[in-house]
This record gives C-alpha cells, sequence and structure tokens, in this order.
C-alpha cells in the first residue's frame, strides 16, 4: 500500500531564526507592520510504500529523525496518509 508522508520541520522555539528575521525586515520595509514574527522551516512529502499505516509513519519519523531535521535546532512533525 503506498502512503503520503508529510513531514514539517522549523526551527525549535528558543533559537535565533536569521532567515525568519530577515524575511521580517523585507516585509516591514513592504509596509507589513502588522507582521510580528516570521519562521522558516522546511515542508518534505515522501511517497512511502508500507504494510500498513503504522509502518509508514515509523518509516518517515526514521527519516526525519536521522535525516531531514536536525535534533539540536529543530523540531518535526509527521502526518501521514492513505494515498
Amino acid at each position: 500500500m503506498i502512503f503520503t508522508a508529510q513531514i514539517k520541520v522549523m526551527p525549535l522555539k528558543d533559537l535565533l531564526d536569521p532567515q525568519g528575521k530577515a524575511v521580517l525586515g523585507g516585509l516591514h520595509n513592504l509596509g507589513m507592520k502588522e507582521a510580528n514574527d516570521v519562521r522558516i522551516g522546511k515542508f518534505i512529502e515522501l511517497q512511502i510504500e508500507a504494510d500498513s499505516k503504522e509502518v509508514a509513519e515509523k518509516m518517515a519519523n526514521n527519516a526525519a529523525e536521522k535525516l531531514l531535521a536536525n535534533p539540536v535546532m529543530e523540531m518535526f512533525e509527521v502526518s501521514v496518509q492513505t494515498h
């Protein structure tokens, strides 16, 4: 069975996000003074062939933990749906 895993990777809240600060400055330069904070992350979508949703979730979490996210600086969320 084919599953789609969506993985959202974001910087930890306590860490400075230089990309986010740069975008926030750009938004303010465009006149969007209402923007208070910007956090820049990554969105990864994987197609996984697995016997069950649970197995696909385990595979996606493993990929995120070992490759897609840096646990020292980032957190991640995994969502898996049937394709």
